[in-house]
């Protein structure tokens, strides 16, 4: 994953979606933020309802499908500077790489619910990759 973002550069184009490349990356780094317990994002109603449905399928080998709805909490305005961003979720995947098990919420997940410890690894790891590929790296 390191080697994946250190390819992306500020005019990286996307193949879908919205977010520029600065700002998937924010997103990125407050999915991966959240996960590890320093923001707590309040539970959606709609995913107390179909999450637990949904969570063996995002947990599964499936990749994530294009253009999935994005909680407003995890969108940024388009004036972000690319090269912090970059920076941060380098920072960020290292922290959570490095701090293994331990470092993972007990919080549930917004839409999905409680996750363990190796849940939050595949689905971030799930998260990360299809981003990633959205960019083309």
């Amino acid at each position: 994953m390191l080697e994946r973002i250190e390819k992306l550069k500020p005019n990286t184009q996307r193949h879908w979606g919205k977010m520029n490349g600065a700002q998937m990356l924010a997103h990125c780094n407050r999915a991966l933020e959240t996960a590890m317990g320093m923001n707590k994002i309040k539970r959606v109603f709609i995913g107390r309802i179909i999450g637990p449905l949904l969570k063996p399928r995002v947990l599964s080998e499936k990749i994530f499908a294009r253009n999935s709805p994005t909680d407003k909490s995890y969108v940024f305005p388009d004036n972000l500077e690319f090269e912090q961003e970059k920076s941060k979720i380098l920072a960020s995947v290292k922290k959570f790489l490095e701090g293994g098990p331990s470092q993972c919420t007990t919080n549930p997940h917004p839409f999905f619910g409680r996750f363990t410890p190796e849940q939050w690894g595949i689905f971030e790891w799930k998260h990360l990759d299809h981003h990633l590929r959205q960019f083309g790296v």
